[in-house]
C-alpha cells in the first residue's frame, strides 16, 4: 500500500550559514554603526539584540533575506515579543518551530479526510503524519492540496514508497 509522510523539519546547517551572513552584513553596514546590534543563534532559539526598535525591525528584515536566499521557510519563525533590555536596549526572541505539534497534525488530518478521497487515510505518528492510500494517484492528488493549504508551518513530503 502506497505511502509517504508529511514532516516539518528546519534544515539548521543553512539557518546557521544564514545567521553568519547577516551577522557579518551588520558589522559591515553604515546603518548599523555604533548600535551594538547582534543576532545569535542558540539550539533552536535566535536572539536579536540591539539599541532601538527601529534598528531591530531593520535586523529582522536582514535576517529574513538572508534565511529566504538559503531556501528557509520563513514559517518555521515563532516571534516573541519585543523587549526591553539593559541601557534603554532592545531583544527579541525568535524561536524555530520543527515538527508538528498535535493541534497541527488534528488539522492536517481533517483537512485530507475532508478532501474526500477515496482510500486516503492518515495517523499522527509522533511529530509527523503518516498517510497512506490505494493509489499513487490519490496519494499525489494529497500533496497537492496540502502544499495548497495553509497551516502555519513548512510541510514537507517524506517516504514516498509504493
Amino acid at each position: 500500500m502506497p505511502s509517504f509522510d508529511v514532516v516539518s523539519e528546519v534544515d539548521m546547517q543553512e539557518v546557521k550559514n544564514a545567521v553568519d551572513q547577516a551577522g557579518r552584513e551588520v558589522t559591515t553596514r553604515f546603518d548599523f554603526k555604533n548600535t551594538e546590534s547582534s543576532i545569535e543563534l542558540t539550539d533552536n532559539e535566535l536572539h536579536l539584540h540591539s539599541s532601538t526598535e527601529d534598528r531591530l525591525k531593520a535586523l529582522n528584515v536582514v535576517l529574513e533575506e538572508k534565511l529566504v536566499k538559503r531556501q528557509v521557510s520563513l514559517k518555521v519563525l515563532d516571534r516573541g515579543k519585543v523587549e526591553e533590555a539593559a541601557k534603554g536596549t532592545v531583544r527579541q526572541v525568535i524561536k524555530l518551530q520543527a515538527g508538528i505539534d498535535s493541534d497541527r497534525a488534528r488539522k492536517i488530518n481533517k483537512f485530507l479526510k475532508d478532501l474526500g478521497l477515496k482510500g486516503i487515510s492518515s495517523q499522527t505518528q509522533g511529530e509527523q503524519v503518516r498517510v497512506s492510500g490505494k493509489k499513487r494517484d490519490d496519494l499525489q492528488s494529497a500533496i497537492a492540496a496540502l502544499k495548497d493549504g495553509d497551516f502555519g508551518i513548512p510541510l514537507q513530503f517524506n517516504n514516498f514508497r509504493d
